[in-house]
């Protein structure tokens, strides 16, 4: 294959952003020209973010073409009518009490007024750029990464016009099945809508890609050629640290890394942390929480309010070299998915960085989840369902008591199928 084939990839997040949604095709990006393929980057100019990481910006290699074009969206305006709206951008809602009249007309407008998504207004104007840009460059592959599932609408237009080239869409999160989905307020007219375009996308697209199994198989039931790439770690980024065993550290520190929503928010085991705190006073002694990342206001005014008020470390978001490192001093990582059954696909990218680092894992989500086969697979942890209770009081007393006696070991057991280099070798193969 000639070193110089070359692949439009369409991408809305891209460094400066931070946070998982920008790494994946940003490590595909970094390791294509291996396996013989040259990337262009085609992104916004002027973006607007939920966050921002300028330590991405030294994995994107210095000689990637990429092509910005300017994009109006219209977060400012919800901004102005509601400071939360800021949490839209990265797919959070307040929900139940904590919706006020504010909170819910935004979400309406946000469900019925821009589908599939704010970005939808740059999808004429890169269509119409690209399309002259793709045959100037005798481009004959793209790429389409979303959410923002506009980016898939980009794709779908130029496979139209041009139907010889080939097209991949790359869904990190599902479209219709994501879990937000049925919280956006739509009227039957717009979940049609949205409905009709993600088929036209599975229809048109020479292929589908998904992040988890599950995922995959559900795009194929609708009709796509679909296949399965998780997304991974990069060892360029885990073998540069030194892990801190974790019997090691003075506490017994219980990590969650990246944005913590209400729709994920693991309320069981707050109340088991609540009552290990309460009657077991060695781990109480012992026992720290730590958040690095966005955790919702209300998550955190609960804990605040509760037995874990003195053992919680908040530190914020940070970038992603620190947030390596805070996974790498910690005992015990924490990961939440969606409760519900439709969420059991989603993989959340975090877990392939912690299982680089060899810490244990604990996890909650819906039962048989993906996460579940992929922990069974590592041994590198234990998945719970929202509904358990004194399972995970056993989970963590048993971490403790290893901690305690200097035999909570680090496990990296058939992790290397997760490496950014071999899933780009798949994606080679799939190209």
């Amino acid at each position: 294959m000639s070193t110089d084939k070359r692949i439009l990839i369409i991408t809305y997040y891209w460094p400066p952003a931070g946070g998982p949604g920008v790494q994946r095709w940003l490590k595909f990006a970094k390791y294509l020209p291996e396996f013989g393929w040259k990337p262009v980057i085609y992104t916004p100019e002027n973006p607007s973010y939920p966050l921002l990481d300028e330590s991405l910006m030294k994995d994107v290699p210095q000689d990637l073409e990429i092509i910005r074009t300017k994009i109006w969206e219209p977060y400012q305006l919800a901004e102005k009518l509601n400071k939360s709206n800021k949490k839209f951008k990265a797919g959070q809602f307040d929900v139940g009490k904590n919706q006020n009249w504010k909170s819910k007309l935004s979400i309406w407008v946000r469900g019925n007024f821009f589908i599939p998504d704010a970005r939808v207004f740059w999808v004429k104007p890169s269509t119409e750029f690209l399309e002259k840009y793709l045959k100037e460059n005798k481009i004959e592959t793209i790429v389409t990464s979303g959410p923002p599932h506009s980016m898939h609408l980009i794709g779908l237009n130029l496979k139209k016009i041009m139907p010889n080239l080939k097209w991949i869409a790359d869904f990190r999160d599902p479209w219709t099945e994501i879990s937000y989905y049925k919280h956006l307020k739509l009227t039957n007219r717009s979940d049609k809508k949205h409905r009709f375009l993600e088929s036209e996308v599975f229809k048109n697209a020479d292929i589908t890609l998904a992040t988890s199994y599950t995922d995959a198989e559900n795009f194929r039931k609708n009709g796509a050629n679909a296949f399965c790439i998780t997304n991974g770690f990069d060892e360029a980024d885990s073998n540069s640290k030194i892990l801190t065993p974790s019997n090691s550290q003075i506490h017994f520190i219980l990590s969650y890394i990246g944005v913590l929503e209400q729709l994920r928010n693991p309320e069981n085991l707050w109340k088991a942390l609540n009552n290990l705190v309460k009657t077991n006073s060695d781990f109480a002694e012992n026992f720290s929480l730590k958040f690095v990342g966005r955790i919702d206001d209300k998550i955190l005014e609960t804990l605040e309010n509760s037995n874990l008020k003195n053992h919680i470390l908040n530190l914020g978001y940070v970038s992603h070299d620190k947030a390596v490192d805070e996974m790498a001093n910690s005992s015990v990582l924490l990961i939440t998915n969606f409760p519900n059954d439709s969420s059991k696909g989603i993989i959340p990218g975090k877990i392939f960085e912690y299982l680089a680092t060899g810490k244990q894992i604990i996890s909650f989500g819906p039962n048989q989840a993906d996460v579940l086969k992929i922990l069974d697979e590592t041994k590198a942890g234990k998945h719970f369902g929202y509904n358990d209770s004194k399972e995970i009081e056993d989970f963590l007393l048993e971490k403790f008591d290893l901690w305690k006696n200097g035999n909570l070991s680090e496990n990296t057991e058939n992790i290397e199928q997760f490496s950014r280099k071999n899933l780009t070798k798949q994606l080679s193969e799939i190209l």
